[in-house]
């Protein structure tokens, strides 16, 4: 696979590539090849200039890469003029991602809100609709939990789009049942950037068991666990699914039902991965997303996780918490810490 990336030269243009490859190796595949482009403004027709379109092709015959990984989002219409330069299937970066999301969803809830966030992106976007749903196929932007190939028009994508919304609306309001139902114990969250070690944080906080992989997106189903802080104090402990940086905002939606979690939370715990050099932007970018989810007020601290993979080498972490879901180490403070803030 030949990965292209459109970017305005800012620092972080490495670690967003890396991070983009982690997800194409997630989905199942391997980069054979990268091409960078950096420009002020991306090209209206063909994202990069036409030249390097052109170049991209070539590059594609010359190693037979089977897929065209885009790292930017596309609009329709670079898109329509890239798949007349190629016979190869283009997937860019918020397909990629929806891909990724499919893979790992488990539960019906899940994949419910996985295909509906794909359908409306297709829909937005053209994708799947007509003659082009004959080159796109199946693979990797194209796997969905539901419908993988949808031979259909878009008015019944549409009726499908109008399905799912229901099925969603009614997990809301299962989740909200269930919340009321579980009494006085106070709701923690769990948010930070994907791979931050949230689900290995929960587990080593509440004793369990909860999946755990070292790939983006590992955990899409919220799980919770009742947590023992101290004498006559539990609370009820959830690991949310991560985020990254420019989440998909068809994700975003479809995942509404899911992301009421936070919204019920008394308190968020932003887990941070000291061990990452780029930990300040993938920061950022959480501090980002809750703000679009208007959860900028909720109540909140950052903890810095993977503190064993530095030695020495601690972050400026200020009043932060320094601790390790792996050793353990940290963690009886961390309790602490929640009992202080959750009398």
């Amino acid at each position: 696979m030949l990965a292209v990336a459109v970017h305005d030269c800012a620092p972080s243009l490495e670690a967003e590539l890396a991070e983009f490859e982690a997800l194409i190796e997630a989905a199942g595949a391997a980069v054979v090849e990268r091409v960078v482009q950096k420009l002020a403004r991306v090209d209206p027709a063909f994202l990069v200039g036409s030249g390097k379109a052109q170049e991209v092709v070539r590059r594609l015959a010359a190693v037979d890469a089977q897929l065209l990984f885009v790292f930017n989002t596309l609009r329709p219409r670079q898109r329509r003029n890239l798949e007349k330069l190629t016979s190869v299937p283009i997937v860019d970066r918020t397909m990629l991602i929806l891909d990724v999301f499919a893979r790992h969803a488990r539960s019906k809830e899940g994949k419910l809100q996985v295909e509906l966030a794909q359908l409306r992106y297709r829909q937005s976007n053209l994708i799947g609709i007509g003659a082009d749903l004959s080159r796109l196929g199946g693979g990797i932007g194209t796997r969905g939990p539901g419908e993988t190939k949808l031979e259909t028009d878009r008015r019944r994508i549409g009726q499908r789009i109008k399905v799912l919304s229901l099925a969603v609306e009614e997990v809301r309001r299962s989740r909200a049942t269930r919340r009321r139902s579980h009494g006085a114990e106070p709701l923690v969250a769990l948010v930070g950037y994907t791979n931050a070690g949230k689900s290995s944080l929960l587990n080593r906080l509440a004793r369990t068991d909860a999946l755990v992989a070292d790939q983006p997106f590992a955990t899409l189903d919220p799980t919770m666990r009742r947590t023992y802080l101290g004498p006559h104090h539990y609370v009820r402990l959830v690991d949310t699914v991560g985020f990254i940086t420019d989440l998909p905002a068809d994700l975003i939606a479809a995942f509404r039902a899911t992301l009421e979690e936070l919204d019920s939370a008394a308190l968020l715990v932003h887990v941070v991965d000291a061990s990452n050099p780029d930990w300040p932007r993938q920061e950022a970018s959480v501090d980002a997303i809750l703000r679009d989810l208007q959860l900028d007020t909720k109540p909140r601290f950052a903890v810095f996780n993977k503190c064993d993979k530095l030695g020495s080498e601690l972050p400026h972490a200020g009043e932060r918490l320094c601790l390790s879901a792996k050793t353990g180490a940290g963690i009886d403070a961390l309790r602490a810490e929640l009992r202080h803030r959750l009398p």
